[in-house]
């Protein structure tokens, strides 16, 4: 009775053995992984940020200069953030993730650049779920629709035609689709509006120690 008591014990201590090997091998499997994930979603959004402000226009690292914010302006109740874009210290641009939350498939997440004179560089749809062959032609590899956005500001066009030409605005609809480029145009004007209204606290320099 005591040897196979003797031999449980052993054969405990052999599997908590394993057991304690495994878990510090998940572990520094995952901390390894999570690095390198980190590293490549910096570099991914980093190209996405150069797609619409090219590194040539600014001098700093926009990844490393950001602000945490909360509002209705970005289009989701989790915090957005802002990367600013900056030359010599002066501001270039702001850059920053919103959601047009009201596509006719759920939230249309877009990526914004808004220069420092309140003119948009461009917007770039990151995801949606929009119908193929007909509310998709807001994503660029599918349409130049959104490349409309680049240049425009609030006073062009005015305030009343920051529609879609169905409801008397400047934006193309598309046909059979006009509720995804309508959520699209509502929400960059939502947010040019809110960047008018903060310019001056989106592109103050970080408090220094």
């Amino acid at each position: 009775m005591r040897e196979i008591l003797r031999q449980m014990g052993r054969s405990g201590m052999i599997l908590a053995g394993f057991a304690m090997v495994s878990v510090l091998v998940v572990a520094a499997t995952y901390h390894g992984t999570r690095e390198r994930i980190t590293r490549a979603q910096q570099q991914a959004l980093a190209m996405q940020l150069d797609t619409l402000v090219p590194p040539a226009r600014y001098d700093n690292q926009p990844t490393a200069d950001t602000l945490q914010l909360r509002d209705a302006a970005f289009g989701s109740d989790s915090e957005g953030t802002v990367y600013r874009a900056r030359k010599a210290g002066q501001p270039v641009a702001l850059l920053t993730t919103i959601v047009a939350a009201d596509g006719y498939a759920g939230p249309i997440q877009l990526l914004v650049a808004v220069n420092a004179d309140g003119r948009l560089a461009g917007v770039r749809v990151l995801s949606h779920k929009e119908t193929p062959g007909l509310g998709d032609a807001i994503d660029i590899e599918r349409s130049n629709w959104i490349s409309h956005f680049d240049g425009r500001s609030l006073d062009d066009p005015a305030e009343a035609q920051w529609k879609v030409k169905k409801d008397g605005g400047v934006f193309d609809q598309f046909t059979g689709a006009t509720i995804t480029p309508r959520a699209v145009v509502k929400a960059v004007h939502r947010f040019l509006e809110y960047e008018r209204d903060h310019r001056a606290a989106l592109y103050a320099a970080e408090k220094t120690r």
